[in-house]
């Protein structure tokens, strides 16, 4: 079963939070104290590990209501599940009328018990014109074969022939008639069997649905708690994590097996979690220790080495950050896990217990829930995780996020605040959970709250966007977004008329200022990508570029300034405006600040070498501000429509 979406009312800061749609992964997405963790903990409460228990009415219930509002019938949690196609045709054999059943409810309140719905089962309906039909074909056959008896039983056949018909027509009501009809047809077919005569071949086969159809109908209310019953054992329980287990670098085999010999109760959470590694590993404690005893350490260190390179294998594929080595060290009756770094000269190995907090909660979190879910307790379990990878790095993070898409069958649930846990290819996964003093907690499915509760969407959706259509393997870095629009829109024009353009694999890339541009470099350099940087020329243009070459993050070659742009020519300082017509660009500046120029006399100072900055200081005299970006989208809007008006001989030379 699949849930498809859940509803909690009265449970903590929760008064009803509406409708949560439910998907293979959801991210629960909020501010703290917003209310994430009461929705997993009363979702939880429907169906946990160890069974439902009645929840606690002073701890639950909403402090700000009065407590006797609350009694065991308060609704607390509804759930809607979708059936998978081998369910739906186990579901039908035990209870034929849920022939169109897709989905069920599920739900719980404060006592311990739990409400079920079968939605679309089919109306048990009396197909009383069938069963006349059926009867007028019958009663004729049985009277045909009982005018072939001696008169004493001809006598009895015929009787048994009247109550069938008065008894198996007489009834409306389906339930009782199904009671009614089997004993009529049993005590017919018994009549006939004394008479030792049968009736025709097609009676006989209307007899027979006829029997079928009781019996069907007789059975509903049995088959129907039958497999309401079969619904709740075969519901998905729910495992809610906010700890996570961390394993332990250091394990004595003996006595975890001494433990063990005495029962699963005797072991700790250590023990548990080092079973748990084992299987994923494919050790196995009982036969290190027999080699142990038997002192062979060769074919132990083998089984060792082997369980090291599949953890290895798998831990490389999941954690994006190093390429780390895991070993596994058996001595005497000790086993450790050891993680080595890569060096240029030397692998630095140390103990699982020295790793950091961040790469201990990862391997932990692995390697426990890949014993759990693939045939272990979880596997047929809904994930619950608060918080997950709080500790982690943000680029581990996105590694864990991709860990629950690629390698879980379960569903999960998870709350977070960070931009990386988000998943923007996927938004319709996102619920965003906000929290009034009136209202309570409320959670809806198209993203939507204020301002603090969107920041990490927002933050998310940023970086993605800036990762999609600003970075390639092949960067030019420009200092703002209208450098950006000038040049992409540019390059396009003189690309379909067939004039020199940017390379097609040149991806142009904004720093956001020039303040910013070597951060940017920094950025992209990190990631190994090959980068280009257009400066402006001005004052402190020389000293970023001294910056970046110093600094080696690029090739003093690898910087370009827009003065070159004028060879042979006197100009000193440009901005990438600069390239443009002159005339041009001051026709762009009035149109889009028609209104503001309306009745002003706008005087340029020709002794400003820079176009931006020369209507910059117009505009200061006049009293107003002047901004970059409104004459560069009004030239966009150009040269989508009019590319020659912008376009002129001077511009594109």
């Amino acid at each position: 079963m699949k849930l498809v979406s859940f509803q909690v009312w009265n449970f903590r800061s929760i008064n009803d939070s509406g409708p949560i749609k439910a998907s293979q992964i959801t991210a629960l997405l909020g501010r703290n104290e917003s209310g994430k963790t009461n929705l997993l903990l009363a979702l939880c409460s429907l169906n946990p590990p160890e069974g439902v228990q009645p929840l606690s009415k002073i701890k639950d219930f909403p402090r700000q209501r009065r407590l006797e509002e609350c009694t065991d019938e308060t609704e607390v949690v509804a759930t809607v599940w979708k059936l998978e196609r081998a369910e739906k045709d186990k579901l039908v054999e035990m209870f034929p009328r849920a022939i169109d059943v897709e989905e069920v409810k599920v739900g719980r309140r404060y006592g311990p018990t739990r409400w079920l719905e079968i939605e679309g089962l089919k109306p048990l309906e009396l197909p009383e014109k069938d069963i006349a039909a059926s009867v007028r074909k019958i009663k004729p056959a049985v009277l045909a074969a009982a005018s072939k008896l001696e008169d004493a039983p001809k006598q009895t056949l015929e009787q048994a022939c009247d109550n069938f018909e008065r008894q198996i027509t007489g009834e409306k009501n389906a339930q009782q008639w199904g009671v009614v009809a089997v004993k009529a047809l049993a005590d017919l077919r018994q009549a006939l069997a004394n008479a030792e005569t049968n009736i025709s071949d097609e009676a006989n086969e209307l007899f027979v649905k006829l029997e079928k159809l009781a019996e069907e109908i007789d059975g509903d209310k049995e088959a129907h708690k039958k497999a309401r019953m079969w619904v709740v054992r075969s519901l998905p329980i729910f495992v809610y994590l906010d700890e996570y287990p961390a394993l332990e670098g250091h394990q004595n085999i003996a006595e975890y097996l001494a433990r063990k010999a005495q029962g699963d109760d005797h072991l700790n959470n250590a023990d548990r979690d080092f079973e748990k590694l084992c299987k994923v590993a494919g050790l196995f404690p009982e036969e290190l220790q027999r080699l142990q005893e038997q002192q062979e350490q060769e074919t132990r260190n083998q089984l060792a080495n082997r369980a090291g390179s599949v953890v290895t294998g798998q831990i490389r594929r999941l954690w994006k950050d190093r390429k780390l080595t895991i070993r596994f060290s058996l001595d005497a009756d000790h086993i450790n896990t050891f993680v080595s770094d890569p060096n240029a000269t030397y692998p630095v190995e140390v103990n699982f217990n020295e790793r950091s907090r961040g790469f201990k909660w990862f391997f932990s979190f692995y390697m426990t829930f890949a014993a759990d879910t693939k045939g272990g307790s979880a596997e047929n379990a809904v994930l619950l995780l608060d918080e997950p990878g709080l500790f982690l790095h943000a680029r581990s993070q996105s590694d864990l996020l991709r860990h629950f898409e690629e390698d879980f069958a379960n569903q999960i649930i998870y709350t977070t605040h960070s931009p990386f846990m988000v998943p923007t290819h996927n938004l319709d996964a996102v619920r965003t959970v906000t929290i009034r003093e009136d209202e309570g907690t409320k959670v809806t499915n198209d993203p939507t709250g204020d301002a603090r509760t969107l920041f990490p969407l927002q933050s998310a959706l940023g970086y993605d966007l800036a990762q999609s259509l600003f970075v390639g393997p092949n960067n030019l870095v420009v200092e703002g977004v209208t450098d950006y629009w000038i040049i992409s829109s540019a390059s396009d024009y003189l690309r379909d008329k067939g004039k020199t353009a940017l390379h097609p694999d040149l991806t142009l890339t904004p720093a956001g200022g020039a303040q910013k541009v070597s951060y940017m470099v920094a950025l992209l350099t990190s990631e190994e990508l090959n980068v280009l940087v257009l400066l402006d020329e001005e004052k402190h243009a020389k000293d970023t570029k001294d910056r970046l070459v110093k600094s080696k993050l690029i090739r003093e070659e690898n910087v370009v300034f827009v003065t070159e742009a004028f060879s042979g020519s006197s100009v000193t300082e440009a901005d990438v405006e600069d390239l443009l017509d002159p005339d041009v660009y001051e026709a762009l500046v009035r149109e889009s600040y028609k209104s503001e120029l309306k009745g002003k006399k706008l005087n340029l100072n020709p002794q400003i070498p820079r176009l931006a900055k020369r209507f910059e200081a117009a505009f200061k005299d006049i009293g107003l501000d002047f901004y970059k970006t409104r004459p560069a989208r009004l030239l966009l809007n150009r040269m989508s429509s009019k590319p020659e008006e912008i376009m002129t001989t001077a511009t594109v030379k």
